[in-house]
């Protein structure tokens, strides 16, 4: 599948914690590393991040776990978001360590643009960077952008792995050079993320006590203003009272009733019609989205801006949900032909909800024709080219000079 290579690869992560950008990364660095002809490795600035009001703990997060179990060895700065490190600087100690696990490899991996600041810091070890892009508003990065320019200005930057189009535009647009940019198209992994058959679908439900013919809505997103979950609940709303068989379930980060932020969400939305309560399922973090899209008839995006090619739409869709977007990044292109796009209009989109549910059997022969489109090997082998081609680069500057 993938040219030999004997490459030594050092992925650095800003922390482990929820989303949907660590779980793609993730994903590549162990397959990568799997696969035997690449040796990964990955370092993180912080041991444990807050997010959404929780506190995550790198040890505790599934992509740690996953990453360990592949083999892959885990490195960590020991920082925490609620200690009071000035995130522009790095102790001496912090610089040893991210010095050795440096020197060590050919190239270096980031995770979106953050962890170039670290990079950037003089005397920090001369290894080509491929940095990882994720989103489509570069201008929302603050001083992340900043480092990512400076390490194309001085050469570090060997090239940038963007997942979707709208990404290579906007970072292009954003002053990074064009040549520098590669889109390698997001991928998951098809032998977790399947339709199940309808007795496992129907005790799935009965065991989340959604009944079997509901009309089930799936939402994987973080409590955060770029996911829009107002305008979700709005449309919830609007979809529940259309709809006497509906449900929704929300998952993610700050997804919870533990989360005021959402409750205030939830008793603003719902306060006059508190009846409707009872068919919206806050879940938090799951572990088994598998499990939730299985469910669901309906995978929904509501996002405002930033998204680029969301996870989220991809894995619904290929666990037989139907996806339905806002126009955000590339959803648009993620969902054509599969699903649909809509307005930030409500109650646009909760019409919209009940017409995709409504068209599930008739799309399921085009979501079947479209797994391979996102299959997690092609978007591996892509990942694999970029890091050896920004090896071979670097050895031939070497030899230039």
């Amino acid at each position: 599948m993938f040219e030999h290579s004997s490459l030594r690869v050092l992925s650095l992560y800003e922390g482990f914690f929820s989303g949907g950008a660590r779980v793609l990364h993730t994903t590549v660095v162990s397959g990568l590393h799997a696969h035997g002809q690449q040796q990964h490795s990955a370092l993180s600035i912080h041991s444990s991040v807050r997010r959404e009001s929780m506190l995550q703990h790198m040890e505790d997060d599934p992509r740690y776990r996953i990453l360990r179990a592949a083999g892959v060895r885990v490195s960590s700065l020991g920082r925490s978001t609620d200690g009071d490190h000035d995130p522009r600087t790095f102790t001496d100690a912090e610089m040893a360590v991210a010095t050795r696990e440096a020197t060590g490899v050919d190239v270096l991996l980031s995770l979106k643009e953050q962890p170039l600041r670290l990079v950037n810091q003089a005397g920090f070890p001369d290894r080509p960077v491929v940095a990882c892009l994720h989103r489509s508003d570069p201008e929302h990065s603050g001083a992340a952008l900043d480092d990512l320019l400076t390490a194309a200005g001085s050469g570090r930057l060997a090239a940038a792995i963007c997942c979707a189009e709208s990404t290579k535009d906007a970072y292009a647009a954003a002053g990074v050079p064009e040549s520098l940019l590669r889109v390698v198209p997001n991928g998951i992994d098809l032998t977790r993320f399947h339709p199940v058959r309808r007795v496992r679908r129907m005790s799935l439900r009965g065991a989340h006590g959604i009944p079997v013919d509901a009309t089930l809505v799936a939402y994987a997103a973080r409590y955060d203003a770029m996911k829009n979950p107002r305008l979700f609940l709005a449309a919830a709303r609007s979809f529940l009272e259309r709809d006497p068989a509906g449900h929704v379930m929300m998952c993610g980060a700050g997804m919870s009733t533990d989360n005021p932020g959402l409750v205030t969400d939830l008793a603003e939305t719902f306060g006059d019609r508190t009846d409707l309560l009872a068919r919206v399922h806050p879940q938090g973090v799951r572990r088994d989205m598998e499990t939730v899209f299985a469910m669901a008839d309906v995978v929904a995006l509501t996002s405002a801006f930033g998204e680029a090619a969301p996870l989220c739409l991809i894995e619904g869709a290929m666990c037989g949900a139907v996806p339905v977007t806002t126009p955000v990044g590339d959803s648009a292109r993620i969902v054509d032909g599969i699903g649909f796009v809509t307005s930030l209009d409500a109650d646009e989109i909760a019409e919209t909800w009940i017409e995709a549910a409504a068209r599930r059997g008739e799309l399921r022969g085009a979501l079947t024709h479209a797994r391979q489109r996102f299959s997690h090997v092609r978007m591996l082998s892509g990942y694999a080219q970029v890091l050896e081609q920004a090896v071979r680069g670097a050895g031939a500057r070497v030899v230039a000079a």
